[in-house]
């Protein structure tokens, strides 16, 4: 009996070893940790508290995200997000017809459930050619851990960029 738990023990460990062994594969683009891939025109998704704050600090949207890049940007909203904003009520209302500008791409979502967070991240880390643009720490957290996206967050009354090669728009710290 001893013997076999000990021989179970062992094969244990090699799967242990095995598994830190394997490394999740990285897309050829990534230099460092910038995604080199990207350029203009910037593709960047937007999240609820995103917009709500350029509501309220009085920011036109796609102009400040120009100002940001110094390059033309196409801002992208799910359909989580608009199920998020007419979930929100009439607080959110001036949002919701925001999101209606023919100038904001939708993006349909194929999968079950409205939370936006979620549906951000799973499009984020199929597709590395996105920015994500959000003022919610948590959201940040979670984008942080997928190698190669930026995120645009909102500093002093105008729009900021992290982890972007070049970031003329970052603060300077």
């Amino acid at each position: 009996i001893n013997a076999e738990y000990g021989q179970e023990q062992i094969e244990e460990e090699k799967k242990k070893k095995r598994a830190l062994l394997e490394l999740p594969e990285l897309s050829s683009t990534l230099f460092f940790r910038y995604n080199t891939s990207l350029g203009p025109p910037y593709h960047v998704i937007l999240d609820t508290n995103f917009i709500s704050f350029s509501i309220q600090i009085k920011l036109d949207i796609v102009s400040a995200m120009m100002d940001c890049l110094y390059a033309k940007c196409t801002p992208y909203i799910t359909d989580c997000i608009v199920g998020e904003l007419e979930r929100l009520g009439k607080r959110f209302r001036l949002a919701l017809k925001l999101t209606k500008d023919p100038r904001f791409e939708r993006l349909v979502c194929s999968h079950k459930g409205v939370y936006a967070d979620d549906c951000i991240v799973n499009r984020v880390s199929q597709h590395k050619m996105y920015i994500v643009a959000t003022c919610d720490k948590d959201l940040k957290r979670r984008i942080r851990k997928i190698p190669g996206v930026p995120i645009m967050y909102i500093l002093d009354r105008r729009y900021s960029i992290e982890r972007m090669p070049m970031a003329l728009g970052a603060p300077k710290v």
